[in-house]
């Protein structure tokens, strides 16, 4: 969860009114050109309180949380929005909705997605997209037949910078790239993981759910089981059937830079190494490699995660030290270096940016700073999803869920490799661990009774 939390009401105001400006005037079906749409907010506190004021150009007109507490401060603020607990009871009552953003933890995901464009609704939800491989898949799907446009929340998707280093690798700066290193430092350094998650697991047995916490709601599809203060209120991503670790924190948004350039899709096999690999719960550390085959004129490629200060070789980056986060894409021509979640990098030649004057711009850029300003950056790729809807165009949200579906499979496999233990062999196709039948049943979430997908309409 990456969001500067120190932004002022005052520079929020100012960047939403720049941003408003960059509406299109293209009439939608059911919008005339200058009225605003009407959003809800499944998941109000948390990451919700970034995502919710980030629409607000528009019309908040309902807002759904199940721990009434950390949702206060957005209840506060859009008081005029109603207010409910269960997104199923909003979306069925709340007609006039025209887009949802979701901002739950990452099991509630693909059931509040599937109940939104089911019934015709756009879709912003965060990162990663899915609990699950499955699940991502359908998502795709599901939006592609429904018409509806997305977004998953990657804003560094939406770095001017990020966008002119897909353009340059696209365009052979780096030559055949045959591996990518990817590291970061999360993994038990806001969440516990390992022992630690195992402790705080045993301690939180005897407690009691807090009276401002649904937590029937909050299992959502997850079976039937006692409150443990070890899940709330963000302690939930270090537990597989909750979260997905420090890959679903942090992959989506590290990754996003090679998966985009290298158009990485459908790996054909996986393997890691990590601490004491517990069944309920994430390690304290993980390295993960993933396989994916070759891509029309790309080469196969090895994509290496790092995860909880575990760093590839810095000699690879001719540094002694690498910092807490970063990536390194190898190729038999250069080799780049960013050293951050997304943005500018350093090609090890000494080439430098705008020695590539020659190579086309392709994507679309945003006004103003993205580079430097997160904030603004992250507001530019909301308004992508809300500039797609009013157009009727979901290309125009460049991480919808065409693009955000197969990436969120490929950072996925690397927690399937890590809870397996040992090295898979994967058909992308059918879903399916080929060398050993009974890591399948990591595969597929369980579903309470009437939680299950295929009926989530």
């Amino acid at each position: 969860m990456i969001f500067n939390r120190s932004i002022s009401r005052r520079r929020f105001l100012a960047t939403s009114a720049a941003a408003a400006a960059l509406l299109p005037t293209v009439t939608r079906n059911v919008l005339g050109a200058n009225e605003k749409l009407n959003i809800a907010g499944i998941g109000a506190g948390g990451k919700g309180a970034v995502d919710i004021p980030m629409c607000s150009s528009e019309n908040i007109i309902a807002l759904c949380d199940v721990d009434q507490n950390n949702a206060a401060g957005m209840f506060k603020r859009f008081d005029k929005a109603a207010k409910y607990i269960d997104f199923r009871d909003m979306l069925d009552k709340e007609k006039s909705i025209d887009g949802v953003t979701i901002s739950t933890p990452d099991h509630l995901h693909a059931a509040a997605a599937m109940h939104a464009m089911k019934r015709g609704k756009h879709v912003y939800c965060q990162k990663p997209l899915t609990h699950s491989i499955p699940e991502a898949r359908l998502l795709t799907k599901t939006a592609r037949d429904m018409k509806v446009c997305t977004q998953m929340g990657n804003q560094g998707h939406a770095n001017n910078d990020t966008r002119r280093l897909v353009e340059l690798i696209q365009a052979g700066v780096l030559g055949n790239v045959t591996q990518v290193h990817i590291w970061t430092d999360r993994a038990g350094l806001i969440w516990p993981q390992g022992q630690r998650a195992m402790d705080a697991f045993t301690a939180g047995k005897d407690a009691k759910a807090p009276s401002h916490v649904n937590f029937d709601l909050w299992l959502g599809p997850r079976s039937d089981r006692p409150y443990n203060a070890a899940y709330l209120p963000f302690k939930w991503r270090g537990f597989w059937d909750f979260g997905t670790g420090a890959l679903g924190d942090m992959g989506c948004h590290n990754m996003d830079l090679a998966f985009w350039s290298l158009n990485l899709r459908d790996p054909v096999a996986a393997s890691a190494q990590s601490s004491d690999n517990f069944k309920i719960c994430g390690p304290e550390w993980a390295i993960a490699s993933i396989d994916f085959p070759a891509r029309g004129k790309q080469v196969a490629c090895k994509l290496t995660w790092y995860e909880a200060g575990k760093k590839p070789d810095p000699a690879l980056a001719k540094l002694k030290d690498l910092p807490r986060n970063g990536t390194l894409m190898v190729g038999d021509k250069d080799t780049l270096y960013v050293p951050h979640y997304w943005g500018a990098g350093q090609f090890l030649s000494g080439a430098k940016m705008e020695d590539f004057s020659a190579i086309p711009i392709t994507l679309p850029r945003h006004q103003g700073n993205t580079s430097k300003n997160d904030s603004h950056m992250e507001l530019m790729h909301h308004m992508e999803w809300i500039n797609a809807i009013k157009a009727s165009k979901p290309e125009l949200a460049m991480s919808n869920f065409d693009y955000a579906g197969p990436m969120t499979e490929g950072v996925l496999m690397g927690n399937l490799a890590i809870r397996a233990g040992q090295p898979i062999k994967w058909d992308a196709k059918n879903m399916r661990v080929t060398n050993e039948e009974k890591l399948n049943d990591l595969v597929h979430d369980e579903y309470r009774k009437g939680w299950e997908l295929t009926t989530a309409v």
